[in-house]
């Protein structure tokens, strides 16, 4: 996930609220970051207890978790593709972090090598990663089946109070959800 990151060549030309949910993440991720011991966050005119997020090692770990993600019965239950595996690979450069889709599966591309590619070795940018590759709207890669999909992700993986947080957010951004909540 960065100003880099797309899901699909074919959808790269469409995808024009990109710029807007990267920074509607960014506010997600400063709750993370700047919630204190008690892990208190006021969203939306509500007091939430975020939970903690993961920080990751390694690909390795990246790769563990996400099969474990893809194997929890929520998530087998709510997204069809969760039963098409992902791998997880190094990337060149560290602005960005990638999708890929393939015929036997998808790629996650982490920076996490490189010099400055620490930044996505959290949660929140491989579900990130995980949304574009269970989402099955066929719309642009950053659009509002996209959104849907990284909302109900976190809320399955992470809990309700993660999913709203995004919810919130992208709504206050003036960005929508394919469906309400």
């Amino acid at each position: 996930m960065s100003p880099k990151d797309d899901a699909a060549p074919a959808r790269r030309a469409v995808d024009g609220q990109r710029s807007a949910v990267y920074a509607a993440e960014q506010m997600v991720f400063g709750l993370f970051d700047n919630v204190g011991s008690g892990r208190a966050a006021r969203v939306g005119g509500a007091n939430l207890t975020l939970p903690h997020e993961a920080r990751f090692a390694s690909l390795e770990s990246i790769d563990d978790y996400v099969v474990k993600v893809l194997a929890l019965p929520a998530v087998v239950e709510r997204f069809g593709r969760a039963g098409v595996p992902v791998r997880v690979r190094s990337r060149r450069g560290a602005a960005a972090a990638t999708y890929e889709p393939g015929p036997e599966g998808g790629v996650i591309a982490i920076p996490a090598a490189n010099p400055g590619g620490g930044w996505a070795l959290r949660e929140l940018v491989v579900l990130h990663e995980l949304a574009h590759h269970l989402d099955d709207s066929g719309g642009p890669a950053h659009g509002p089946g996209f959104r849907t999909t990284l909302a109900d992700l976190a809320g399955l993986v992470l809990g309700p109070e993660v999913s709203f947080c995004y919810r919130v957010i992208f709504g206050e951004s003036g960005l929508t959800d394919a469906r309400p909540t």
